[in-house]
This record gives C-alpha cells, sequence and structure tokens, in this order.
C-alpha cells in the first residue's frame, strides 16, 4: 500500500472551473481546487498477486475524514468531562445528603427529646393538680370544722348571755325582795315583834342577799370571760378562714392558667386543620370516652356543697377544662397530623393541579409526594384500622388507614407493605417501605387524607400540628 502526490496543472484546473462551475461537480472541484494547497490529493495503492489498484483521496474528501476525526474526539472529551463532573457530583450530593440525614436526625431525636420532656411537664402538671386538689379538699375540710366551731361558739355565747340574763332578773328579784324585808322591818310589824328579833332577821336577809350579788358578780364576771374568749376564737377563726380562701384562690388562678395554656394550641390545631373543636370534642366524647372514666364536677355535702360559689364553680371549671384537653389529647390521636416520614426526605410535589410527568398535561395531584433512599420507612399518621394492604392500580403497592371523624389516610407507591387488612395501627407504627411501584417516575411516597372521601391538602394537618407535636 502506498500513497503517491498528484497535482494538475493551472491550465487544466481553469478549464475544468469553466465547464462546471454551475454544477455540483463544479462546485465540488472547485473546493478540491481551493483546498489543494493545505491538503493535496492523495492516492491510496491497494496492490495483489495479480493486479494493483488505487483510490483517489482527494482534499475535500481528507477535510471530511478529518472533521470526523476532530468530531468524535470533540465528544469523547465532553463526554468523558461530562462522566467525571457527574462523578465528582454525586460524590458530592451524597456527602450532602449523608451531612442533611445527620442534620435531620439530630433534629428529629431534639423534637423527640422535646415531646418526652412535654409529656413529663403534662405528668408533672397532674401531679400538681392532684396535689392542689387535695389540698383543696383539706383547706375545705378545715373551713367547714372552723365553721362548725364557729357556730358552737355563737351557741356557748348565746347560752352565756341568757345565763347571764337569768342571773340578773335573780339579782332584781332579790333585791326587790331586800327592799320589802327591809320596808317590813321598818313597820314594826303592828308591834309584835322585838328588837331582837328584827335584828336577827334583818342579819340573816342581809347574809343571803350578799351571797346572792356575791355569786352574781361572780358569773357576771366569769360570763364576760368566755365571751371574751369566744369572741378572740371566732376572730381567729375568721381571720384562718380567709387566709385559706387566698391561698385556694392563688391555687385555682394557677390551674385556670395552666388549662389556659394547655387547650389554646389544641384548639388552634384543629381550627387550622378545618376540624371545628366543638363537634370533635362531642364525638370523642360520645363514641370513644366511657363516662366513668371522664373528670366528674366536686359536690360533696352535709349541708348543700362542700364548696360555696363562686369556689364550687371555679373548681368544678377547672375540672371541666381538664377534661377537655384529655378529649382533645384523645382526638389528636385519632386525626392524621403527624408525618408518614421523617426529615431526611424531601418534599418534592404539592397537592393540586399540576404538570403530569407521564403526560404533560395538567392534571389534578390529589395528595402530597416525598422522595428518599428506597425502602425508607413510612409510618401511620394516626390511629386507624387498614382498610387495604396491597396492589391499587396505578398507585402500585398501597396502604389506606381507615381514622376517627370520617378520614382515611392513603400511602402509595410502596416497595413493600407490613401491614394486613382489617389490622389496627398506632401512630407511628412502620406500615411499609418507599418505593417506585405502580405508576412512578422515581421512588418516592404519594400521601393523600381524605375526608368523608374527598381529598383534601395533607400539609394542612402536618403544618397545624408543627408548633403542638
Amino acid at each position: 500500500m502506498q500513497t503517491q502526490p498528484a497535482r494538475e496543472t493551472g491550465a487544466q484546473v481553469c478549464r475544468d472551473g469553466a465547464i462546471g462551475a454551475w454544477t455540483v461537480r463544479g462546485i465540488t472541484d472547485r473546493l478540491n481546487a481551493s483546498l489543494d494547497r493545505h491538503l493535496p490529493e492523495r492516492r491510496l495503492f491497494l496492490r495483489s498477486e495479480t493486479e494493483t489498484r488505487f483510490i483517489r483521496l482527494r482534499p475535500l474528501t481528507q477535510l471530511s475524514a478529518l472533521l470526523g476525526v476532530g468530531l468524535v474526539m470533540i465528544w469523547t472529551i465532553m463526554a468523558t468531562a461530562i462522566l467525571l463532573i457527574d462523578t465528582i457530583g454525586s460524590g458530592t450530593f451524597r456527602e450532602q445528603a449523608q451531612r442533611d440525614q445527620h442534620f435531620y436526625e439530630a433534629r428529629l431525636n431534639a423534637i423527640s427529646a422535646e415531646r418526652d420532656l412535654r409529656t413529663e411537664e403534662a405528668a408533672r402538671a397532674q401531679e400538681r393538680f392532684a396535689r392542689a386538689l387535695e389540698q383543696v379538699s383539706e383547706m375545705q375540710s378545715a373551713l367547714l370544722a372552723s365553721e362548725e366551731r364557729r357556730r358552737e361558739l355563737e351557741t356557748g355565747i348565746d347560752v352565756l348571755q341568757q345565763g347571764l340574763r337569768r342571773t340578773m332578773r335573780e339579782r332584781d328579784a332579790a333585791r326587790a325582795e331586800l327592799r320589802d324585808q327591809l320596808e317590813l322591818v321598818a313597820g314594826g310589824g303592828n308591834g309584835a315583834r322585838n328588837d331582837a328579833s328584827r335584828a336577827a332577821e334583818r342579819d340573816i336577809v342581809l347574809g343571803y342577799l350578799s351571797d346572792a350579788l356575791d355569786r352574781t358578780a361572780e358569773e357576771r364576771d366569769m360570763m364576760a370571760a368566755v365571751a371574751t374568749q369566744f369572741r378572740q376564737e371566732a376572730e381567729h377563726q375568721a381571720l384562718e378562714r380567709r387566709l385559706h380562701e387566698d391561698r385556694t384562690n392563688l391555687i385555682l388562678a394557677r390551674l385556670e392558667e395552666a388549662v389556659q395554656v394547655s387547650m389554646e394550641p389544641l384548639e388552634r390545631m384543629f381550627r387550622a386543620a378545618g376540624l371545628p373543636p366543638d363537634q370533635i370534642l362531642r364525638q370523642v366524647r360520645d363514641g370513644y370516652v366511657r363516662a366513668e372514666d371522664r373528670l366528674q364536677p366536686l359536690s360533696i355535702s352535709t349541708r348543700g356543697s362542700l364548696l360555696e360559689d363562686p369556689t364550687e364553680d371555679r373548681v368544678n371549671g377547672i375540672l371541666a377544662g381538664f377534661d377537655q384537653v384529655n378529649l382533645y389529647r384523645i382526638a389528636a390521636q385519632r386525626a392524621p397530623f403527624a408525618r408518614p416520614v421523617g426529615h431526611n426526605v424531601r418534599f418534592t410535589s404539592g397537592f393540586g393541579n399540576r404538570r403530569d410527568p407521564k403526560t404533560g398535561r395538567t392534571r389534578m395531584h390529589s395528595g402530597v409526594d416525598f422522595a428518599g433512599p428506597s425502602g425508607t420507612a413510612i409510618r401511620a399518621t394516626s390511629d386507624g384500622v387498614v382498610t387495604r394492604a396491597g396492589w391499587y392500580g396505578g398507585y402500585g403497592n398501597t396502604v389506606i388507614i381507615e381514622h376517627a371523624f370520617g378520614i382515611e389516610t392513603l400511602y402509595a407507591h410502596l416497595s413493600r407493605v407490613d401491614v394486613k387488612q382489617g389490622q389496627r395501627v398506632s401512630r407511628g407504627d412502620v406500615i411499609g417501605g418507599m418505593g417506585t411501584t405502580g405508576r412512578s417516575t422515581g421512588v418516592h411516597l404519594h400521601y393523600e387524607v381524605r375526608v368523608g372521601g374527598n381529598a383534601v391538602n395533607p400539609m394542612t394537618y402536618i403544618r397545624a400540628a408543627e408548633n403542638v407535636f
């Protein structure tokens, strides 16, 4: 195989250009002629045992080959560069994903610790409330005893006053009898008595009157002392009662504040989720709480009520508030306020109309999507009963849970299903793993909330509970 340069004369080039100036061959020849200075025509000889053949490599052919080789080299370089960049970027993304995962796990642990702390605080508040009720009961018992003692003192004072009045009447009667005797002595008794008899009688009467007056004075002084003592004790009892009332009012005020602080976030959570609090509490009270498990109004009586208004009304109001907080807690366990996945996943698509990734058309998206690694644990967002567990058309592997208040939650495109139909689950129980089964373009969870069979925005429930749980 040999190559040999071949040049044409200038006259021949001019003649060919003049003949085919407006033809394709003419244009090709002219291009070859202009490129001949840089890429002279070459011939590729092919020899065999009997003959020799050659292939002419004209300048345009050589240029086309060079351009092809150059394009292949450029494409190879760009592909290699893109591959390297993608490899480097993938490593960076993995590191970032690991950092995000560690951050979200730490955040989740902090939230769990805070939730445990709030639970402990609630338990301590319940204990304080129980102790406060015991103190209130003790103080009310003391008040009742002091009231009883006061009534006894008043009764004693009345008895003493009656005795004093009786003694004074006896004293007045004795004085009147003395006057009568003195008048009788002064009159001489019609001259029948002598001076000795009258003197003896006078001494006897005076002695009797003196003794009666002495006894009356002693009883009066004793009655006055007893009345003063009873009066002082009554004042002391009244002071103790006022102190007990002040302590009771302070304890009740703190309990009322604790009830208000506990109830306001729960009411806001249900209102933000579009669930009327009064209707929810009525349903929980009628369907999920036994009458004997509820806090009953306080009414213990020996003579009417143990607590007199307005204290009794305030205590019963506090009991009703704690009962309402307990009903809210039960309702929150039965409504889907939790997240179906942890915080180490990405929120990729919201609720509402969007462009369908399969068809490119606008279509209603009846839930929200969370993307993450395959097999990521999917958890029940509330207590309920599994009504479907398995393949569900375009949803792929699906779990549907029926909750209270006519609410259902749907978890679609799962890689696995860990529950069975009819199984009862609690909030936080793992029901499956994230996957890409069914009509899906990648690994993600499609999560729906349905109220009365109609899809609503699940983020309404999730956001409503962000500052509560």
